[in-house]
């Protein structure tokens, strides 16, 4: 990090760090990829950019690989997604069509029964609500811990277990409901 700091040639390393947990949040937030690549290069210019004013919190106790800069990315990113939603609420744009792969012939059964499952919970947590759908988002895809997700959506700990809690029972009760086609 100071290293960054002072070359900001060596901002590459953090860059290929953390690219990929930051192009997925924004790509999960966003629901479309070129929307989720301009968030993740505008989340790291604005990090680059701000990068001297970065103040390292992590204490000793913490380990010494414990950094609070990926909690300060996300925020980053958290508030780059707010603004591309925003912006999106004021232009309304068509997405283009995209045409749908054949299905492989070769794909067995079960393979397109966990598919199905899998798209199933994954609609559930995108219908789940604002910070409950985050938290879980940074809990399960970006295995973050409590304390990196309260900092991210400036809640307490507390808070960000009853969130996951919540959501998880509402997916799960979603995906027991018995409308749903149970295959």
């Amino acid at each position: 990090m100071d290293a960054a700091r002072i070359d900001p040639a060596r901002f590459d390393a953090l860059y290929r760090k953390y690219l990929a947990q930051v192009y997925n949040f924004a790509v999960y937030e966003l629901g479309d990829h070129h929307e989720a690549e301009d968030a993740t290069e505008r989340t790291f210019l604005s990090a680059l950019a701000g990068l001297t004013g970065f103040e390292e919190r992590a204490r000793p106790e913490d380990g010494l690989e414990a950094s609070t800069f990926r909690i300060w990315l996300f925020q980053i990113a958290r508030n780059v997604v707010a603004e591309r939603r925003r912006r999106q609420r004021r232009r309304p744009e068509a997405p283009l069509e995209i045409a749908s792969e054949a299905p492989d012939p070769a794909d067995l059964e079960d393979a397109v029964v966990r598919r199905e499952l899998a798209t199933a919970a994954w609609g559930a947590v995108d219908r789940l609500t604002g910070d409950r759908r985050r938290a879980v988002v940074l809990r399960f895809v970006h295995e973050m811990t409590t304390a990196e997700i309260a900092s991210i959506l400036g809640r307490s700990e507390g808070a960000v277990r009853v969130l996951i809690h919540r959501g998880l029972r509402r997916v799960a009760g979603e995906l027991r409901a018995p409308d749903r086609d149970p295959r």
